[in-house]
């Protein structure tokens, strides 16, 4: 009897400590963006396999992944692109998260053309260009910051009359790009820097005299307020996560190439233990 009532305080202690302040369960957010797939489950591949967490993935779009770090539905992001691309949603949000800082340095947004057109700015698309590209710019997800910005390029540029942004989605739009590309044929797409096309294609950003992207951006990394609290290794883990635009390019170059993204990120976590080690220090 004495081992009976001694095993139930036992599976009592046991669920107690499973439960609230101790949950290993943990929910990342993340945009279809090749570059945060990457970053997300590489992320994931560190949470699950190093520190032992159960970890939910939620693919939303920037205004939901925003929405969802700051109403605590989401735990954490590697995919905030600071201080332009996500600016509105900083903005709106402010105060109601927890900035960890940059993970990633010395990424760049704008419109993208293949090194063989001969255009070189912005400026250049103008009637003389347009026809060729029957005036239309391949564009991402709608609400993504770089929509929004490559928006205001219409305006800022006298685009507006005659050009098209079209929207579609970072998938659709690299093989639009692809496409062209091997037809050597003119595009022009919204584009971003860590990206796997600029591995695999020779291509240039169109020089932007009025700064609509702005400069340099960083990713940085969020969490929802509390979480130092509740899951005190994964904070301390997403604290130091940080990594080189090259990391993230072995990583999109490998999901590319045929792998799944769970796939790539165990390789290259195995690849890198050093790395990985010290964010876990």
């Amino acid at each position: 009897m004495k081992m009976l009532v001694a095993a139930v305080m036992l599976a009592v202690l046991v669920a107690g400590c499973s439960s609230a302040g101790g949950s290993k369960d943990i929910t990342l957010a993340y945009v279809a963006w090749d570059s945060e797939i990457a970053s997300t489950y590489v992320v994931k591949e560190v949470l699950e396999q190093k520190l032992g967490y159960k970890v939910e993935m939620l693919q939303v779009d920037a205004g939901p992944m925003w929405a969802g770090i700051s109403d605590g539905s989401a735990d954490g992001i590697v995919a905030a692109w600071l201080p332009s691309t996500h600016a509105s949603y900083a903005d709106k949000y402010q105060g109601q998260y927890e900035d960890l800082g940059a993970n990633l340095e010395g990424t760049k947004t704008g419109l993208v053309v293949p090194a063989y057109m001969d255009i070189n700015s912005i400026e250049d698309l103008n009637d003389t260009t347009g026809p060729a590209l029957d005036y239309k710019i391949i564009g991402i997800e709608p609400g993504a910051g770089l929509m929004m910005a490559s928006e205001k390029a219409l305006d800022e540029y006298g685009l507006r009359d005659k050009w098209t942004l079209l929207e579609s989605s970072s998938a659709a739009m690299s093989q639009e790009l692809q496409k062209a590309y091997d037809n050597k044929e003119p595009i022009v797409v919204t584009g971003w820097t860590p990206h796997w096309m600029f591995a695999k294609m020779d291509l240039k950003y169109l020089d932007d005299p009025k700064n609509v992207y702005g400069g340099a951006e960083q990713i940085h990394t969020l969490v929802r307020k509390g979480l130092k609290e509740d899951k005190a290794e994964a904070y301390a883990f997403l604290d130091k996560f940080n990594w080189t635009p090259d990391d993230m390019a072995k990583v999109m170059v490998a999901i590319q190439g045929g792998e799944t993204p769970e796939a790539a990120a165990k390789a290259w976590v195995e690849d890198n233990a050093e790395l990985v080690d010290a964010w876990l220090k």
